[in-house]
């Protein structure tokens, strides 16, 4: 591998210093990145117990027959986005209420395709309870999430600025940055 596609011994990446030199008003803008960044860090909903996943995959495939990545998608639409669980979760999950005779696996077009049993029935349906992570889509994590992407397109925006701004339009982001810091606090102090 050659340099310019690993990086060199200065530990650039391939694309450069991603950060400027310490001490440069662009070097403020990455501090305050790393503290966005931080500030919105495991801010998302709880994770998911292995019973959530459970009760969620059998509340489905009650109402019909599913794959794998339908059963993600639809958790992940009733939950309004503050639930996605990953293909980790939901595969063992569902190999293990094959081997307890809950559902079974039917060939379809290249997927499995997945089915309750008469004893899923009876399983699904003494599971009264919907897994908390997708009981509305005004979850919560949902909000979270959503503030998180706001924040992290502007961290974006702001980094832009940094690396190809003169010096004049970085001392403006600067300005509308804490402009928009303040009045962030000001919604908190609402009340």
């Amino acid at each position: 591998m050659t340099d310019s596609t690993r990086g060199d011994s200065r530990g650039r990446s391939i694309f450069g210093d991603c950060r400027p030199p310490a001490g440069g008003p662009s070097a403020d803008i990455w501090d305050a990145l790393d503290q966005l960044r931080g500030a919105f860090k495991n801010k998302s909903a709880p994770r998911a117990s292995r019973g959530d996943v459970r009760a969620a995959v059998l509340s489905l495939l009650a109402e019909r027959s599913m794959h794998g990545y339908q059963i993600i998608h639809e958790i992940e639409q009733r939950s309004g986005g503050a639930w996605k669980p990953s293909p980790g979760s939901v595969y063992p999950t569902l190999q293990l209420l094959a081997d307890e005779g809950l559902i079974h696996a039917e060939a379809e077009g290249g997927r499995k395709t997945y089915s309750l049993t008469e004893e899923g029935r009876e399983a699904a349906a003494a599971t009264d309870q919907l897994p908390a992570q997708w009981q509305g889509a005004d979850h919560h994590g949902h909000s979270v999430r959503t503030l998180s992407k706001a924040g992290m397109e502007l961290a974006q925006a702001a980094a832009q600025v940094g690396r190809s701004g003169t010096p004049d339009q970085i001392k403006q982001a600067e300005h509308e940055i804490d402009q928009v810091r303040r009045k962030l606090y000001s919604i908190l102090a609402q009340d």
